[in-house]
């Protein structure tokens, strides 16, 4: 069963969380945080992007900008800008966007449960990413930024929450710059913290992880190799465990993720949609958005067109936890034998959109030039998803894009 404990926070005044808090590290380039953190002198970008404090050009990766995320988290407790709750505790963090909200319990998960696969996956990592976040795990010795996790909802849990929500003042409540609303509880109740992580113990056999595959897998690879480098290690340090908002899994959505491709291997436009007949019923929309209806059936611009692509039976198996997902279909009948990209994760003919962006943004890229089609494609199911993970399966590269993204900052877990 699931483990998830209380723990003692490292959290900003109420006067500037708005300001400190910022999108994970992962969701932007230098350029676009340098923008997110002007006018903003306490947020955490400073320690999650550092290289905005070095002059331009500097490597991201580079131990200058690790040295100084160290230097201004350092820097930030200094200035009472975090400032570590005195008691263990759980923390509740609702995320409203276009009106629907959902309610994730902040907690620390178990290196030990990841490492035997009570916490399961379902994307593989990069191991240069993977490092990154080590790195950065290991010099701050913190989880400064939370991973995403759901799990089985558990009806005990929930109204544990709703009590909390609707009855007591949260410590944080603000809009950020992109309309997504973030309140943030804390539980100070030390009979109720004890009921949640029971709760967890005893009906919780598995949680996921959503997103942040690479931060997770840093996490727990920090906390062995803390582990390995103790000789009185115990087991109950703090190094065991790291930082995850656990949402329940009906709560949770999933938009598309979607893709672009710089050119048609060769063929002209009507050679390239003959061959696509093949495995495919094709139905030309025109020049309005086509957003794609179902499983199994896609949106295509080409040329200043869009296209309904709805895979033929026999080229599919729905009994199949991978072979039934759309990002399969699209790579097993167009991607590699049409346009002959093999490999997702390195092939520079091919660039992944979130739906967050919308189709228009799918449409723009074609019409630039930049990009020659694009191809939209039905959300996977958090059914789709578990049933993956729980098979023990690895889905595509680029299939699930959650949103809303967690804010950074708003509580920190130090190790």
């Amino acid at each position: 069963m699931a483990v998830v404990k209380p723990f003692r926070g490292l959290r900003p005044p109420q006067s500037i969380a708005k300001d400190l808090a910022c999108l994970p590290y992962d969701v932007m380039n230098t350029e676009e945080a340098i923008k997110m953190a002007r006018g903003k002198e306490c947020s955490l970008l400073h320690i999650t992007r550092s290289e905005i404090d070095l002059p331009p050009g500097t490597d991201a990766h580079s131990e200058e900008v690790y040295g100084k995320s160290v230097e201004n988290f350092a820097l930030w407790q200094k200035r009472g800008w975090l400032v570590q709750d005195e008691e263990p505790c759980f923390y509740i963090y609702a995320q409203t966007m276009e009106g629907r909200t959902q309610y994730g319990i902040v907690g620390c998960a178990s290196v030990d449960d990841y490492l035997n696969g009570i916490i399961k996956k379902h994307e593989l990592t990069r191991p240069d990413k993977e490092q990154d976040r080590m790195i950065h795990v290991r010099v701050n010795n913190a989880n400064i930024e939370p991973v995403f996790f759901a799990y089985p909802a558990v009806k005990q849990i929930d109204k544990i929450v709703s009590s909390i929500t609707e009855n007591e003042k949260p410590e944080y409540d603000f809009v950020s710059e992109d309309r997504i609303g973030h309140t943030f509880w804390v539980i100070k109740d030390a009979e109720t913290n004890i009921k949640i992580e029971k709760l967890f113990e005893e009906k919780v056999p598995y949680t996921y992880v959503a997103d942040g595959h690479h931060r997770t897998a840093a996490a727990a690879l920090v906390g062995k190799e803390k582990r390995e480098k103790n000789p009185h290690h115990r087991g109950d340090e703090e190094y065991n465990y790291f930082m995850a908002v656990h949402f329940p899994d009906n709560q949770l959505r999933i938009i598309d993720y979607n893709r672009t491709v710089k050119d048609l291997n060769g063929l002209t436009e009507k050679e390239f949609l003959v061959k696509l007949e093949e495995g495919f019923v094709i139905k030309e929309k025109g020049s309005k958005v086509f957003k794609p209806e179902k499983l199994h059936n896609f949106s295509m611009y080409l040329d200043g067109l869009w296209y309904s692509l709805t895979a033929k039976q026999g080229t599919y198996d729905d009994h199949d936890p991978i072979g039934g997902l759309d990002v399969t279909i699209l790579s097993e009948q167009v991607l590699k034998p049409i346009l002959d990209i093999q490999d997702l994760r390195r092939s520079k003919r091919i660039d992944f959109v979130g739906g967050i962006r919308g189709l228009n943004e799918l449409k723009k890229r074609v019409d630039s030039g930049e990009m020659k089609v694009a191809f939209a494609l039905y959300p996977v199911s958090m059914k789709q998803l578990i049933t993956i993970a729980d098979s023990g399966n690895i889905m595509p590269p680029k299939t699930t894009w959650f949103e809303p993204k967690l804010r950074s900052g708003l509580v920190i877990h130090l190790l």
